[in-house]
């Protein structure tokens, strides 16, 4: 990171008479001549080869006076700090979360091409980096003086995107020079509630128009260059390796140089407080796509680990639920046709098309299917448990039909201690992080002295209460509840028989129940409401609720969520038949569970 202040003195006139070629960047013959005697273009500060004897300027006189500024190290802070920008913190954010992710078995080409382009061309769309001049009101903030003020692009110094293939060893950060001149002048002003250059402005309400950068938004990075490598990681896992520690997201800012001092704005920025919500970084990340005018991304096939199929897989097996199930999950998603490749692929910007949120819908495919097998309206599933019990006493042939009741009492006790672990750990979390934060050499030694005492008391206070030290962070797995086979206490259902709720009719297996009830008649308009569906426990069975909340502890997300796609997967599995009943005015049942239709299942 070298820095320095150039000052060039050197007729214009003389300048083009020596050296008139046009620059291969923009095609513009605007020359400048650094003190290192190299050639720079004023338009778009590229740097030439040529190099020249820089003459005596003693003599010269109403010569043009061009001042040279180069960020990082034009001014050494007393307290040891330098300059530095907003977009190289979260550039270190960043580079950080993507090495976590390459440490969990991430294919390498996700930093080095797919991330890298990413981050490149929103620096150039928001106008922070990689263009002429930066955004017009920043320039109109700082014109604080009449004359020009260029910046030499120094050839020995690597891009801003060269960081994110940088070593450990090789971390300091790089800026691009046209957005270190943009803030260059306003620095003393800004870093009085700031220890960044640009933290003021980068808080102004007219920046919110360029999608400025938040901590949220750098996981909606990570998630859309995951999608398109198709990596075998959902957003809802990748929320949760953030929440467990693996992905660096919480005071991600203790990671920064000893140089980059943050206070005051800065903590604003790139301090959180809360854990990530899905519902926001899925909704930046289709806004962030459709920003950097993205094209189609890779398409999603039935051999695609997104897709609702294998999904479907997985999520039955960490559920406990029976093998058998797949083959109704994988109907379901042929008949309605959400396993299509183009209603799966990302078409950033296209609006006709619906934004998939793949485990969610995945999830809600396996609810469906309870849903058509057993009802699940707090009467008929306890009837099929009944019968099923009978079957399983004098069943001495195959594998015991599958009970509702007896996998409801095993999987919410597993249910219940998880979540109860859960709750332990995030009341147990310090949103304090571990490496002090001090802002002048002056109070540095105080500040180490206090946080060494408050370690001190920590420990004495844990051996006092007999509480016992954290072990080591486990290593990250992709199913939370596992379900062993081998085990002989019949905890596991995998291989459980859907006999019990099948019959053959015409030589398919088809469900045993004549009806299926809707979670909601009519569908809201998910622009004006935000969901398609109304979720309220007291007006659900508890059956239905329990297995949303499944799902929901799962995937981390709202159980509303998780209705939402069922409500829409339930009309178009019915569309014909309900349009039909609504047509002709079919009065549905009504009593205290939800409406009931006698539409037949599949």
């Amino acid at each position: 990171m070298a820095s320095a202040m150039i000052t060039c003195y050197q007729p214009e006139q003389t300048q083009r008479r020596d050296f008139n070629e046009r620059c291969a960047q923009c095609s513009e013959v605007n020359w400048g001549l650094t003190d290192g005697g190299r050639f720079y273009c004023r338009s778009c500060h590229n740097v030439t080869e040529r190099t020249r004897e820089v003459v005596n300027t003693d003599f010269i006189t109403n010569s043009r006076v061009q001042t040279i500024s180069k960020g990082l190290k034009r001014q050494e802070k007393t307290d040891g700090g330098c300059e530095w920008y907003i977009c190289e913190g979260f550039q270190l954010v960043l580079k950080k979360q993507v090495e976590a992710l390459e440490a969990l078995g991430v294919c390498p080409q996700m930093k080095d091409e797919i991330l890298y382009n990413f981050w490149r061309r929103y620096l150039q769309k928001s106008k922070q980096a990689y263009c002429k001049r930066p955004a017009g009101e920043t320039v109109k903030a700082l014109s604080v003086c009449e004359s020009s003020t260029d910046v030499d692009s120094d050839p020995e110094r690597p891009s801003l995107l060269h960081l994110l293939s940088l070593s450990e060893s090789e971390g300091d950060l790089q800026t691009d020079c046209s957005f270190a001149s943009s803030v260059s002048k306003v620095s003393e002003s800004t870093s009085v509630y700031s220890g960044s250059v640009d933290g003021s402005l980068y808080l102004m309400k007219n920046q919110k128009e360029k999608l400025r950068m938040t901590m949220p938004m750098t996981l909606s990075f990570c998630y859309l260059a995951l999608l398109w490598v198709r990596e075998p990681i959902t957003l809802s896992e990748l929320l949760r390796f953030v929440v467990e520690g693996h992905i660096p997201y919480m005071n991600v800012f203790q990671h920064f140089p000893e140089k980059m001092k943050l206070c005051g704005l800065d903590l604003k920025i790139f301090c959180v407080e809360s854990w990530p919500v899905y519902e926001e970084v899925f909704n930046k990340m289709h806004e962030l796509a459709a920003f950097l005018d993205l094209p189609r991304f890779p398409d999603i096939t039935e051999s695609c680990f997104l897709h609702p199929d294998m999904l479907c897989m997985k999520y039955l097996m960490e559920a406990n639920l029976p093998d058998e199930l797949h083959n109704w999950t994988c109907r379901v998603v042929k008949k309605i046709g959400i396993g299509e490749v183009d209603f799966l692929t990302l078409m950033p910007g296209n609006k006709s098309t619906r934004k998939v949120k793949y485990d969610v819908l995945a999830a809600a495919v396996i609810v469906v299917v309870l849903k058509l097998l057993f009802l699940l309206d707090d009467h008929y599933e306890w009837l099929l448990s009944e019968f099923a019990e009978e079957r399983n006493k004098n069943n001495t042939e195959g594998g015991p039909y599958f009970e509702f009741k007896k996998w409801y009492e095993v999987v919410k006790h597993s249910l219940d201690v998880e979540q109860k672990k859960l709750d332990e750990e995030k009341a147990k979390y310090l949103w304090r992080c571990e490496k002090p934060l001090f802002y002048s050499v002056k109070n540095k030694s105080k500040v180490l002295k206090r946080r060494q005492m408050v370690v001190n008391l920590q420990n004495q206070f844990g051996k006092l209460s007999g509480s016992v030290q954290r072990a080591e962070k486990p290593n990250p797995s992709s199913f939370q509840l596992s379900w062993s086979e081998e085990n002989t206490d019949g905890s596991c259902f995998h291989g459980h028989s859907l006999k019990g709720v099948l019959q053959e009719k015409r030589g398919l297996l088809t469900a045993m129940n004549p009806d299926y009830w809707l979670c909601t008649v009519k569908l809201c308009n998910e622009k004006l409401c935000g969901h398609l569906a109304h979720y309220r426990e007291v007006e659900f069975p508890q059956s239905y609720h329990f297995v949303l909340g499944l799902f929901s502890f799962l995937l981390r997300i709202q159980p509303s969520y998780i209705h939402d796609e069922v409500c829409m997967i339930e009309h178009r599995l019915f569309n014909k038949k309900l349009c039909k009943k609504l047509k002709y005015n079919t009065v549905l049942r009504k009593s205290k569970r939800p409406k009931t239709s006698s539409i037949k299942p599949m």
